[in-house]
């Protein structure tokens, strides 16, 4: 038996001694950047080198890590150093590698966004956000915006669920001075602001904190359920954010929105009001109800407050003229109806001249929206006709150089 306990513990050394020599060969391979080798070394004494004790595992898996990631294998460097993690030793180390990979991650994403392979960037700072998931949060938020960019929806709703259920805001503060020499204003970072805070050359030294991401998050959930086509699920995240943020003016027009689009003009109009309160010089909001109102008056009302508050605003200008001649259709029919008797002629003669009035009413809008842009065929096309139609044939030739 003691001869036996003796074998035993030989065994043991041997093979203790045997998975440290393999270890240090590969930890050697990888420090001279032979990669390759390194990671045959690795795949071949997979089995010798999991199984071993804690300590040598955990450094086997930390080197494999290490080797996925200058293999740019970054899923792989990521579920090796999770296992090292496990173990429970060489946390420096581990801790060294974990920030390592981390910048790999944001870097090789970051150059993968710049050429618009915006899903798999996605993946790579979603990778990083689960490293360290309190330090890497901001890595979450870029991870979501990354996967609506790619358009993969379902994907980018996970991100921004969890986003929310950890109520994130993203918020930092950011630091500016102004120089005394040249009296402009820059951001710099905290330790800059401390030290030049006391300087003579910088004055004015202020600290801001930037706006919450948090109402955007709840608003991008209900905008991806918009685009998922799950109406209802959208009112509701749209409300919900409104009730955190009820005067939010992208929340309001978010929710109107999506009221339009389920045909709800009433509700619609309701809510343009709304935003109309919050940002009473907005053109596009009156354009917009103008859009959806059907009361003429009213709606041309809406076109003419738009046009005020922004005269390049050529859509603005087209819905007014065509809301102007929307009466021209029935004035039409009640003409081409009339017979041949004297009084029949008169009326003719009176709803000729209604409709002419129509005409000359378009007149000066279209001019002005030619003035604009004279390349508006449209506005050049609709304009040349009404000129022919009223005998004006100096604007109608001017209109037709014009379109050829």
């Amino acid at each position: 038996m003691k001869h036996l306990l003796q074998l035993f513990l030989v065994l043991t050394v041997s093979f203790s001694f045997a998975q440290k020599k393999e270890l240090k060969l590969a930890q050697k391979l990888y420090k001279s950047q032979k990669i390759s080798e390194a990671r045959a070394s690795l795949d071949t004494n997979k089995a010798l080198l999991e199984g071993a004790e804690a300590k040598i595992s955990a450094q086997y898996y930390l080197l494999n890590a290490q080797v996925a990631r200058a293999e740019k294998n970054y899923s792989l460097a990521f579920d090796q150093l999770g296992l090292a993690k496990e173990k429970k030793a060489n946390a420096d180390l581990v801790s060294q590698e974990s920030q390592a990979l981390t910048a790999d991650l944001v870097n090789q994403a970051i150059t993968l966004s710049e050429t618009e392979a915006f899903l798999e960037s996605s993946n790579l700072l979603y990778l990083a956000y689960k490293l360290d998931k309190k330090a890497n949060v901001d890595y979450l938020y870029y991870a979501a915006s990354n996967a609506v960019n790619s358009g993969t929806y379902d994907v980018a709703l996970d991100y921004y669920k969890e986003l929310k259920a950890i109520k994130y805001s993203g918020i930092t503060t950011q630091y500016f001075v102004t120089d005394v020499k040249t009296n402009e204003e820059r951001e710099v970072t905290e330790t800059e602001f401390t030290f030049l805070s006391k300087s003579k050359d910088y004055t004015n030294a202020r600290s801001q904190d930037t706006e919450s991401k948090f109402p955007e998050i709840v608003k991008n959930i209900a905008l991806i359920y918009t685009q998922l086509d799950k109406k209802e699920e959208a009112i509701a995240a749209v409300k919900e954010a409104r009730a955190e943020n009820p005067d939010d003016l992208g929340l309001i027009l978010t929710e109107a929105n999506l009221y339009i689009q389920l045909g709800e003009k009433d509700r619609f109009s309701e809510l343009m009001e709304q935003a109309i309160a919050q940002d009473p010089n907005n053109p596009t909001l009156y354009y917009n109800l103008g859009v959806v109102t059907e009361d003429a008056a009213q709606a041309r009302s809406y076109y003419e407050k738009a046009i005020e508050l922004d005269p390049n605003m050529q859509e603005a200008y087209l819905n007014l003229v065509a809301l102007i001649l929307e009466a021209e259709p029935a004035l039409v029919e009640k003409m081409n109806s009339l017979g041949r008797s004297r009084a029949d002629e008169m009326k003719y003669e009176e709803l000729k001249k209604e409709r002419e009035g129509l005409y000359k009413e378009c007149v000066p809008i279209l001019q002005k929206l030619v003035e604009l842009d004279s390349g508006n065929q449209e506005a050049v096309k609709t304009l040349m006709n009404i000129y022919y139609t009223l005998d004006n044939m100096e604007g109608y030739a001017e209109m037709k150089k014009l379109l050829e």
